[in-house]
């Protein structure tokens, strides 16, 4: 099984994905974490390049940086992991990419979308949990935090990529599950458990 978390930074998405790990683990289900970019030595020197703000990256540079860590990932981690009947949990996969590079940095939409697809070697995630915020709670929550490359661009970047990933949840709501955030954390994370025991009839 193979569930993404979705969303801009600040969303809460990493914490959410903790708690459905460690959810997951009390019910004695083997699960692994993996982020993106990054979950592999060759893929975390990639997300090294593409965060540092010292490195200009044209927008197709950082398309295909991004998904050249994507299929070392994908082949050489979560395939394997998923064939051998492990819960795979991933902080962002393509939709990111959908969102920050066809959205955010206006590349050509059908040709992040192939690229993408070729990345990811056919895989796509059984159930993807967006988790929606605002611009103004982005940069509440973001507030004082020393910023990467990619979280300097702005905020006409950030309101692209949140209309891109609503765009997406929009398109694909058998599987993208779009959740508003909530002020509480565990009210986040019950809509998450409802949604996922629905889907997987109580796993």
């Amino acid at each position: 099984m193979f569930i993404t978390f979705e969303g801009i930074d600040g969303s809460g998405k990493t914490t959410q994905l903790n708690l459905l790990a460690d959810y997951l683990v009390e019910k004695g289900y083997e699960v692994i974490k993996l982020r993106e970019p990054g979950g592999t030595i060759l893929s975390e020197k990639i997300r090294e390049l593409l965060l540092d703000k010292s490195i200009p990256i044209p927008p197709m540079t950082e398309l295909l940086l991004f998904n050249s860590a994507r299929s070392f990932l994908v082949e050489t981690i979560i395939k394997p992991a998923i064939e051998s009947g492990k819960i795979v949990l991933c902080d962002r996969f393509y939709d990111s990419t959908t969102a920050y590079q066809a959205f955010g940095r206006e590349l050509n939409y059908e040709n992040v979308i192939t690229i993408n697809d070729l990345a990811a070697g056919g895989l796509i995630p059984d159930l993807t949990f967006y988790i929606d915020i605002d611009l103004e709670t982005h940069k509440i929550r973001t507030l004082g935090k020393d910023l990467d490359r990619m979280e300097s661009s702005g905020d006409e970047f950030y309101k692209k990529v949140i209309e891109g990933y609503r765009k997406l949840s929009e398109t694909n709501e058998n599987r993208i599950k779009k959740i508003i955030s909530k002020n509480e954390i565990s009210d986040t994370f019950n809509e998450i458990i409802d949604i996922f025991e629905n889907k997987f009839n109580k796993i």
